[in-house]
C-alpha cells in the first residue's frame, strides 16, 4: 500500500493540531532526520510548534527550535547543535534523569507526536523498531494524534513492541537513512581504565554502560567473557561482539544506536530485546536485576566524591540521561556495583580531571550515590567510606603530578569542615 510522502502527509497532521501545538519527536536512532530536512527546506512548518524529546548529546544534530524564530523546543539534553536556539531563549533545557523525564512526558500538555517505525508486517502491524524508549509513552496517552512515519531503512527486532497501524492518525512514508554512529579510536587510557572495570565484573553479572568510549572499551576488555547479562538504556555496535563470543548471551536495552551493521542484526537477532524506559530505567526494575554493573563515565570528580557530567568550564555540554538513575538501580540490585570511569587528566595531562571541589551548580551525582571510581590510575572504592578515606583513594587514582596539590587543598578544606 503506498503511503503519502513526508511532506504531504505532515501538512494533513498539522491541520489536527492547534496552533501553537506541543509535538513530541523522537532522539537516538529514532529521530526522524527526514522531518529535519523538510524543516530545513520549508522552515515556516515549524512556526508555532514547541518540539519535545531525548535527543541525545553527541548524538542527535538537529536544532528543533533552529528553523523558525516562532519555534521552540524542550530538551532533557543540551546538544551542541541546539545552543544557538538555546542562547536564543527558543529552547529550554530541563535537567531531568530519565525515569523523571518519562513521568514529566506523561504528565506535561501534548498535541502530537511523532514516530519513527518499520514498513508493516502481514497482519498489519509496525514496529517501534531499535529506539523504543518513550514512543510507548506517546502511544498510550489517550487523545494525542500520531503521525508515523514509515522508513524502511527501520528494521523490526523479534522483540521490540509492534503497534497496529490503525494507532496513527496519520501515516508516511520516508527512506532517509537512519542515524548513525560511527565509533572511533580509543585513547590508550581508556583501555587501562578498560582493565580496570573488567576486573569486577564476574560470571553472572548484567552490565550496563553509557555510549562512546566506556561502553567500547568496556565491551571490548570483556570480549570473549561467557555467561555475562546485559541490561542498559544503550547499546551499540561494540555488542555484535558480545553476540558472536556467547551464544547464551541475553541483551535488554531501549536503543540500539550504532552503524548500519548494527541494525542489520537487530533485525533479526533474537536475544535482544527492546523496552520503553520505564522498563530500563525506573528503580523497581533496576532492583530486580541481579548482580548489576552500573558502567558509567563522568567529566570530572571531586574529592567529596561528587560527580559532575554536564559541565565544562561552567558551561552546560550535556544532561544526566540515565547516569543516576543506573547508579541509584546498581544500589539497589542485590550484589549491584555502580562504577564510574573517568581519564585522569585533560589538555594533555595540564588538567586534573580528580578535583578539590566542585561548584555547587556543577554537581550531577551526588556523594551518596559514589560507589566505585576508576581512572588509568586505578579504582577507588568509595562505599561505606569516612570522607577522609574517600579523599585519600581518589588522590591515589589521580594523575602524579596533580596529588600533590590535591592533598594540600584537602588538608586545607579539611580545616574549614
Amino acid at each position: 500500500m503506498p503511503y503519502p510522502s513526508l511532506a504531504d502527509a505532515f501538512e494533513q497532521f498539522r491541520h489536527r493540531l492547534p496552533a501553537r501545538a506541543r509535538l513530541y519527536v523522537g532522539g537516538a536512532s529514532g529521530e526522524p532526520l527526514g522531518l529535519a530536512r523538510l524543516f530545513a527546506a520549508e522552515p515556516e512548518l515549524t512556526s508555532g510548534l514547541t518540539f519535545l524529546g531525548a535527543w541525545v548529546a553527541g548524538m542527535n544534530l538537529t536544532d528543533w527550535a533552529g528553523f523558525h524564530h516562532e519555534a521552540r523546543a524542550e530538551t532533557l539534553f543540551l546538544p551542541p547543535a541546539q545552543r544557538p536556539s538555546f542562547e536564543a531563549g527558543r529552547t529550554r533545557f530541563l535537567p531531568l534523569s530519565y525515569s523523571q523525564a518519562w513521568h514529566w512526558m506523561a504528565a506535561t500538555p501534548l498535541d502530537g507526536a511523532v514516530i519513527l517505525v518499520s514498513p508493516p508486517d502481514a497482519d498489519g502491524n509496525v514496529s517501534l523498531g531499535v529506539s523504543p524508549d518513550f514512543s510507548p509513552l506517546m502511544l498510550a496517552r489517550s487523545g494525542v494524534p500520531l503521525l508515523g512515519i514509515i522508513n524502511p531503512h527501520m528494521p523490526a527486532p523479534p522483540h521490540s513492541p509492534k503497534v497496529p497501524l490503525s494507532q496513527f492518525a496519520q501515516l508516511a512514508e520516508d527512506e532517509s537513512p537512519l542515524l548513525e554512529l560511527p565509533g572511533g579510536p580509543l585513547p590508550p587510557a581508556f583501555e587501562t581504565i578498560a582493565r580496570h572495570i573488567a576486573a569486577l565484573v564476574d560470571e553472572g553479572d548484567a552490565l550496563q554502560f553509557g555510549v562512546g568510549n566506556v561502553q567500547q572499551a568496556i565491551l571490548s576488555a570483556l570480549k570473549g567473557r561467557r555467561g555475562l547479562r546485559i541490561h542498559s538504556g544503550m547499546v551499540s555496535d561494540p555488542v555484535l561482539g558480545m553476540l558472536d563470543a556467547d551464544p547464551a548471551l541475553r541483551v535488554d536495552t531501549g536503543v540500539a544506536t550504532g552503524t548500519r551493521a548494527l541494525y542489520d542484526r537487530m533485525a533479526t537477532e533474537p536475544r535482544v530485546h527492546f523496552h520503553p524506559v520505564s522498563k530500563t530505567h525506573f528503580a523497581a526494575a533496576l532492583a530486580a536485576v541481579p548482580r548489576l554493573r552500573a558502567i558509567n563515565s563522568v567529566i570530572e570528580v571531586d574529592l567529596f566524591g561528587q560527580a559532575n557530567a554536564e559541565f565544562i568550564n561552567g558551561r552546560q555540554v550535556a544532561g544526566q540521561g540515565g547516569l543516576n538513575d543506573f547508579l541509584r538501580g546498581a544500589a539497589l540490585s542485590e550484589g549491584g556495583l555502580a562504577i564510574t570511569a573517568l581519564m585522569a587528566t585533560a589538555k594533555g595531562g595540564e588538567i586534573s580531571r580528580i578535583v578539590p571541589r566542585l561548584p555547587p551548580d556543577a554537581v550531577t551525582v551526588m556523594r551518596t550515590d559514589m560507589d566505585v571510581v576508576i581512572t588509568e590510575y586505578g579504582t577507588a572504592r568509595l562505599r561505606g567510606k569516612s570522607i577522609d578515606a574517600r579523599a585519600e583513594a581518589l588522590i591515589t587514582i589521580a594523575d602524579p603530578q596533580h596529588r600533590p596539590m590535591l592533598a594540600e587543598e584537602w588538608e586545607a578544606m579539611r580545616r574549614r569542615i
